[in-house]
């Protein structure tokens, strides 16, 4: 079976490539490789993510399943007076991530390979972004809104982005019962933007 990028550790052979990205009118550059998600440059459900983010420039964010950064970097940039943990399983992701917070000059970032929330769960956030790995399984996604709820500090958000045809009513479902409301930010070619807000 081919590996997934919610391998711990990917066989596949390496294929490191640049990649420009602009991210908030931010010019970025990324380093990918197999055997990590969208491996060709940011997705666009996360340039979707990204876009609609609405964050306190001294918020502390964990961004669940991070991959080689995108996210976490962007929302970092965000967020001067603050801090970004990011977190993948994908050994080879988060030696990426770390090597691409060097690169565009982000210091405000902790990188951690963790599965799910195991290195995390002594924290507390204002924000958790995710773009989640769709093909691990609605559980595992699902766990992710469910394990998150008690990081958050009151009054803290939920950022997530997911594809209607992938499973976005059954996630807006999920995160309602978690959270108790959910409110759709934005939509744009068939990815939906939910946020969730831990209230008071």
């Amino acid at each position: 079976m081919a590996d997934h990028y919610f391998t711990r550790t990917p066989g596949a052979e390496h294929n490191r490539q640049l990649h420009e990205s602009q991210l908030r009118g931010i010019r970025l550059q990324f380093l990918t490789d197999a055997g990590v998600f969208s491996k060709s440059g940011v997705d666009y459900g996360s340039r979707v993510l990204v876009e609609a983010l609405d964050l306190p420039d001294n918020a502390r964010v964990l961004d669940v399943g991070c991959g080689y950064g995108p996210i976490g970097i962007t929302a970092a940039k965000l967020v001067p007076n603050g801090h970004v943990t990011m977190i993948d399983v994908n050994e080879r992701a988060i030696e990426l991530a770390e090597e691409n917070a060097k690169l565009n000059g982000v210091l405000n970032v902790t990188v951690l390979q963790s599965d799910l929330y195991e290195r995390v769960r002594e924290m507390k956030f204002d924000a958790i972004v995710t773009n989640p790995p769709i093909r691990a399984g609605k559980a595992v996604v699902h766990r992710i809104f469910e394990e998150g709820f008690q990081l958050l500090a009151p009054g803290g958000a939920m950022w997530v982005v997911i594809q209607k045809k992938q499973g976005a009513p059954s996630a807006a479902s999920r995160l309602e019962e978690v959270f108790g409301a959910v409110e759709e930010v934005t939509k744009d070619k068939g990815y939906r933007i939910f946020k969730a807000v831990k209230r008071l």
